[in-house]
């Protein structure tokens, strides 16, 4: 419900200037060469130099594993012969990840995010996706391709720190590409990356990201409520404290120590109106790059939740009744937006959007129409309206903004399973290309 932008609002800019344009030296990509060797199989008679990152002419069959213990710390140690480098303190845990595409179609309790772990055994520093191998995946087995023809490429497009296994060791955000390198049907982050026209890059599109999102328990019960009934009726729940109006809450503090652990720009996160659904914000940040933070950051939750022996969804809305469903509210907010005299740019942006509202919600989420009903602080879904401070519009101005006359826009249509990626680009699409 809080805006992940007003969050870090100041009085000049409300806070989204001082994020800057994380796509403001983007270039517009064609298609990803392959690079074949990064999809070798570590074990297919290529020399040591490809498999641990180092000058050699040993071949597989040449290395010999010796395992011996260190006395003091008991710790395991693998060792090559001659000289090999000491496999145990190089080696790096790299978590690829990647969508496939079906967030929405899999029922409540799945999700669209994949992963796989590669072992790097001379571990890589840069943080740079360029410098990461790609890889390939039975595309097959998550319908993303033929079983005939299966195999699908993975290429990096940005890396940070794993949080929640530490040391050197990284998560690797992907894209999808086919086998001839080009984006595959489910790349929506290269669809983006494409509308970035100096035009548009001058404008220094930022955005904030409002994930929220609802804890199930195993038995696919909203997390905390009583095994045969109901809890108390919305009101208590919002942004609550104690256990009695609080459902979650370690794992939501969880997460978010690993949002901040990893650098993502995380914002905020809070109890939402119905209990045992929370909410953390992204943002301010670039459309590129608040759709990479978000997707990692749904990975940790997801993640994390297993070590909680709770199941995350984004079903926008989860259970049927006089219970708020589940959103992703959208600011937005370009250069002519936060300029003197902004409020005008804003409205000219609203008056775009109200022409386009059927194209937004297409796109906007699976199971929309389910939330969008015109009650639980929602329009319905087949009305535009605007309007200051007001949670029951399609698109809301917050009252800072309309006080000080420049700023963002609040878009509250998008569900909670939307892909931040096309979010970003229908407004950037609607609102300022040509």
């Amino acid at each position: 419900m809080a805006s992940s932008v007003a969050a870090r609002a100041s009085t000049s800019a409300l806070g989204l200037a001082r994020a800057g344009c994380a796509e403001k030296g983007a270039v517009r990509q064609n298609a990803v060469p392959v690079r074949a060797s990064g999809l070798t199989s570590q074990f297919s008679g290529v020399k040591i130099a490809e498999s641990f990152g180092r000058s050699s002419s040993f071949t597989r069959n040449e290395v010999a594993a010796e395992v011996s213990a260190k006395s003091a710390q008991g710790k395991r140690t693998v060792a090559t012969r001659a000289q090999g480098p000491v496999v145990a303190e190089l080696a790096q845990r790299a978590e690829y990840i990647w969508s496939d595409g079906a967030e929405g179609t899999k029922g409540i309790k799945f999700n669209e995010l994949r992963a796989k772990t590669k072992v790097i055994p001379k571990a890589i520093t840069t943080n740079n996706p360029k410098d990461f191998p790609q890889w390939s995946f039975d595309g097959s087995s998550t319908g993303q391709a033929e079983g005939h023809f299966s195999d699908c490429i993975l290429n990096p497009v940005y890396v940070t720190n794993d949080p929640i296994r530490g040391g050197n060791n990284v998560l690797v955000l992907c894209e999808v590409l086919t086998p001839q390198g080009e984006p595959h049907s489910t790349n929506t982050r290269r669809k983006i990356a494409d509308l970035l026209t100096p035009e548009v890059l001058a404008e220094e599109t930022l955005f904030g990201f409002e994930q929220e999102y609802t804890m199930l328990s195993k038995t696919g019960q909203i997390y905390g409520w009583p095994a045969n009934g109901f809890p108390e009726p919305q009101g208590p729940f919002y942004c609550g404290v104690g256990q009695e109006s609080v459902y979650g809450r370690p794992l939501a503090e969880a997460h978010m120590d690993a949002c901040i652990k990893a650098g993502l720009r995380i914002s905020g996160i809070n109890a939402e109106v119905m209990p045992g659904q929370w909410e953390f914000q992204i943002g301010p940040a670039g459309p590129l790059e608040v759709g990479d933070h978000v997707q990692i950051a749904r990975w940790l939750l997801n993640r994390l939740g297993e070590d909680y022996g709770i199941t995350i969804t984004l079903e926008p809305k989860p259970i049927q009744g006089d219970w708020n469903g589940t959103g992703a509210h959208t600011n937005y907010s370009t250069k002519s937006m936060r300029e003197e005299g902004g409020i005008k740019a804003i409205h000219e942006a609203i008056e775009k959007l109200s022409k386009k509202h059927r194209e937004h919600i297409m796109v906007y989420g699976i199971g929309n129409e389910k939330r969008l009903t015109g009650k639980h602080e929602t329009a319905n879904i087949d009305t535009f309206r605007s309007g200051v401070s007001d949670r029951g519009a399609s698109i809301r101005i917050p009252l800072g903004v309309s006080i000080e006359g420049k700023g963002y826009l609040e878009d509250r249509r998008p569900a909670a399973n939307v892909d931040p990626y096309v979010v970003a680009g229908k407004l950037i699409e609607t609102t300022l290309a040509k």
